[in-house]
């Protein structure tokens, strides 16, 4: 009789503990569900927005939505005061949300090369320079340059240097590592003081005619490559390289 007796008490207790925890379950559910069910109003790309797109002719091409909280992205812009200044860092599709992290300064977007428009009948190639070799590291994508090769002596052939080819488009330029290069070239307080250049060598696009991308690689592979800035205003250079003692004259 006890043992019957006792067998019940259990089993009332085990009913209640499982109806208090279905009751808990549902209630967290509810709260979930709820959760989910809040709304936040952020910018939803209705027109494709191309990379480069400051963010002040955005326009209606981004509309501001309410979507469920649960489904927005992380670094939802919410303001377009958020991103006041900055560009589109790639192009934007119908649809996406607009997000922090697809959004750069004028500066850093122009620093990829993005924006630099390449002719189709130009082939690229990259070279690696120490910064004394590529006018101190200050290149800029979007300029031009001399390529200047020295060769040392071979056989009864002496050394030589020379300008081997002028007005090369940079359409890239790239360090070791972006976040110390751009603090080592802070400008100094004292615009008479000296600026500092980045460690290591720099990758730069070049983008020439494909008749001309073996003399740049010949040249890179066996010889030194040096260049100069050469702006499309600038005069070109004669012909011919210099040896020793065309230095003097």
């Amino acid at each position: 009789m006890n043992r019957r007796i006792g067998g019940l008490i259990a089993a009332v207790l085990l009913a209640l503990v499982g109806a208090i925890i279905v009751i808990l379950y549902a209630n967290g559910a509810d709260s979930r569900a709820a959760e989910g069910q809040k709304v936040v109003k952020v910018y939803i790309v209705r027109y494709e927005i191309p990379a480069g797109t400051p963010t002040a002719d955005i326009g209606d091409r981004a509309i501001k939505k309410e979507i469920p909280k649960n489904v927005v992205a992380s670094g939802a812009i919410t303001k377009l005061s958020e991103i006041k200044g900055l560009v589109a860092g790639a192009v934007l599709v119908p649809g996406e949300q607009l997000v922090r992290a697809r959004f750069t300064t004028p500066s850093a977007y122009q620093a990829t090369g993005a924006s630099v428009a390449v002719p189709t009948d130009l082939l690229t190639t990259t070279i690696s320079l120490p910064a004394d070799r590529a006018v101190g590291g200050v290149l800029t994508p979007g300029s031009t340059v001399a390529v200047i090769a020295s060769f040392g002596s071979e056989g009864s052939v002496p050394t030589q240097t020379g300008i081997i080819m002028q007005k090369v488009l940079v359409t890239n330029v790239q360090v070791a590592d972006p976040a110390s290069a751009a603090s080592e070239q802070t400008s100094p307080e004292d615009p008479n003081l000296p600026g500092t250049s980045p460690q290591g060598n720099i990758l730069i696009t070049l983008a020439m005619p494909a008749s001309e991308i073996s003399r740049l690689l010949y040249a890179a592979e066996h010889g030194t490559i040096w260049l100069a800035a050469d702006p499309r205003t600038a005069p070109n250079a004669g012909g011919g390289a210099v040896t020793r003692s065309g230095v003097y004259q």
